[in-house]
């Protein structure tokens, strides 16, 4: 990605904001996939939402905007929505079972997956520090995952399952990287999506309440604000400065979860949580070091 003018300090108010439009999103889903507006939406429903009311916002943008549309790649396109999608969605259905920060934590999984991933389909080559982030995060994960008969999280699976779909994901992103403006890539994810999310929910579709279908305009528009002001933040700084700033995404959701919900992260929590993100940190800090321009989009 090409820079503006470099402010780091606007590039990490940026991220700042798209962190805590990110873990509202996750508060609008556990909202709606649990009984807390209603009867609980299924997770394919929820998505739909994210997607129609995102794509609502964008293409608004586009409008006024007449962006030029610059020979697009529509399998790349496809591919990335399509696991994007498919990451969201299980995602969805994880934060109605566990706690957001637990759900929050797992999905810093994604770049260890997209690492491991890049192996077999990018031809990449993983040195012994990135082997032992992507150690420290799993083991991170399988501490969240609280294994034993009592306090196994099936639940946790599923946001495991989201990690490793969107992981998947961040193959097609970094075949796309530099290809395409960020804005088309943007418009294009979602409107796919939205034909995607549509052919998916019709056989589970149910006409939502109207506390349902605020909170599903909100989850959209929020996921249109974040990814805005992400790419915003990578505009004007390098994403080696500005990314690790996104890991500020789990303070809000264990907020959020708190304020919200009354649901208290215990040790096991915290600990699972710090041993995924010095896992994660770690690996940013490799990648920083061996891919110094990669630009990157959020889902």
């Amino acid at each position: 990605m090409t820079l503006r003018a470099a402010n780091p300090p606007v590039a990490v108010a940026f991220m700042l904001t798209a962190t805590a439009f990110i873990a509202g999103t996750m508060v609008m889903a556990k909202s709606l996939g649990t009984d807390t507006l209603g009867p609980p939406l299924h997770p394919l429903q929820i998505s739909h939402g994210r997607f129609l009311f995102a794509f609502i916002a964008i293409a608004s943008v586009a409008v006024l905007m007449r962006p030029k549309i610059a020979q697009p790649h529509f399998g790349l396109h496809i591919g990335r929505t399509f696991f994007g999608w498919g990451g969201v969605t299980l995602m969805f259905a994880a934060v109605a079972f566990i706690p957001l920060s637990d759900a929050t934590a797992i999905s810093f999984l994604n770049p260890v997956f997209g690492m491991l991933l890049a192996i077999p389909l990018l031809g990449e080559r993983v040195g012994r520090w990135r082997w032992f982030a992507a150690f420290m995060a799993l083991l991170g994960a399988l501490i969240l995952l609280r294994p034993g008969p009592e306090s196994f999280q099936l639940a946790g699976l599923l946001a495991l399952g989201a990690a490793v779909i969107m992981g998947m994901e961040l193959i097609f992103i970094k075949k796309l990287a530099n290809r395409e403006p960020s804005f088309q890539i943007l418009l294009i994810n979602n409107a796919l999506g939205l034909c995607i999310a549509t052919l998916a929910v019709l056989p589970v579709w149910a006409m939502p309440t109207a506390a349902q279908w605020g909170a599903l305009a909100t989850l959209g528009m929020l996921m249109a604000s974040a990814q805005a002001c992400f790419v915003n933040a990578m505009a004007r700084a390098d994403a080696s400065f500005v990314t690790p700033f996104s890991y500020v995404t789990l303070i809000f959701a264990t907020v959020y979860d708190l304020l919200i919900f009354d649901v208290w992260p215990d040790w096991v929590s915290i600990l699972g949580a710090i041993t995924i993100l010095s896992g994660a940190s770690l690996l940013a800090w490799r990648e920083s070091r061996t891919r110094p321009g990669a630009k990157q989009v959020i889902s």
